[in-house]
């Protein structure tokens, strides 16, 4: 969706929640929130923080974001025009129909991902879609530097699987990928960078098993602008396993890079916008609470849905500042937005360390 149109779907939300603010609904546990049918979500929501994320920014919260992005992409208005299905978007379809499209390639290892997360979709009470984008933002509370994502309820089910190839690949060159988002929801080469705050929380699990969890930047705990900024630093080209397509080179050890998030992090349309968020906090909390809502609106009528934001917990705050790890300085920095100079940040002291893997239990 264009700017203009994001800016007028916050008005009416905006709109919409002043004016229910003052009905407020006292759930059995004493708890207030502005829908009662919201309540019901304080026991799973409570599950999942104990029983699945045990309070933590780890692998099952990355991956919880990550199906919410792979279920909700899925949808092409372009294949509609043609007569064709082109998926129901953040209807639920990547575990409702989890065989088929578990199988595809950029879903390669969602299939133990949507395994771990079924028994407590199963005792939630929740429709399958709504329960993706709930967990994914309760994993995401426990991010630090994360802004509070808003979530709602009342997504219809899939009843069909989302056909093949709405997924964007690390190895599509920048115009694919553009070309995907502008498809899926209007989304610009602004708007398309957005989403990418979600690498800021992440690793790569499949894409090269030789380096399994290898996160995309070296605090795949918090969610602040140090993935912006390690993304910049000069590579070494696109390597990998044999046979491995999608993979450059980071100079940071034990860092894994997509060939994807390099090539954004460097084309005219987007790198200014890239880089951006690398100092600017607020920019990125403001950017991504945005675009989290409006990828769960894809193949929904947002005004249907009930907004249940308050019951998700307030994320812990950010606590470092954007730097360069130990190893590194401006000089290492491949410089990409011509309007404006890369900025001056301080270097980790010490020797260069290689970053951890993400830990899995």
């Amino acid at each position: 969706m264009a700017f203009k149109q994001l800016i007028g779907a916050v008005a009416l939300a905006l709109a919409a929640s002043a004016a229910t603010v003052n009905r407020r609904a006292t759930c059995a546990d004493g708890t207030q929130l502005v829908n009662a049918e919201c309540c019901a979500l304080i026991k799973v929501r409570d599950d999942l923080q104990k029983n699945m994320f045990r309070n933590e920014c780890g692998d099952e919260a990355h991956e919880a974001l990550r199906l919410t992005f792979h279920d909700a992409i899925a949808i092409s208005p372009a294949l509609e025009a043609e007569g064709k299905f082109g998926g129901g978007g953040a209807d639920g379809s990547i575990m409702i129909f989890s065989k088929t499209e578990t199988a595809f390639h950029p879903n390669i290892g969602l299939d133990e991902v949507v395994e771990s997360f079924r028994p407590f979709q199963e005792r939630s009470g929740m429709g399958v879609a709504d329960f993706i984008q709930f967990s994914g933002a309760v994993g995401t509370s426990n991010c630090p530097g994360a802004p509070v994502l808003n979530v709602s309820i009342g997504r219809t089910d899939a009843t069909r699987p989302a056909p093949d190839g709405l997924v964007p690949e690390p190895f599509h060159d920048v115009d694919t990928i553009l070309a995907r988002f502008a498809d899926a929801g209007e989304f610009d080469e602004l708007e398309t960078v957005w989403f990418l705050i979600a690498h800021s929380v992440a690793a790569q699990n499949d894409i090269d098993p030789t380096v399994s969890h290898a996160p995309f930047d070296s605090t795949p705990e918090i969610m602040d602008g140090q993935f912006f900024i390690e993304t910049q630093l000069r590579g070494e080209g696109f390597i990998g396993k044999a046979g491995i397509e999608g993979v450059a080179k980071s100079p940071v050890r034990g860092e894994f890079r997509l060939q994807s998030d390099e090539l954004l992090a460097r084309d005219n349309r987007t790198a200014c916008e890239w880089q951006s968020f690398g100092t600017d906090q607020a920019k990125l909390q403001n950017r991504f609470q945005f675009i989290f809502q409006a990828m769960g609106e894809l193949g929904t009528d947002p005004t249907t849905l009930i907004d249940c934001s308050d019951v998700l917990p307030t994320p812990p705050d950010l606590t470092t500042v954007p730097h360069f790890p130990a190893g590194v300085s401006i000089n290492d920095v491949q410089a990409a937005c011509a309007e404006t100079p890369f900025p001056t940040l301080p270097t980790d002291p010490g020797p260069a360390t290689a970053v951890a893997p993400v830990p899995r239990d």
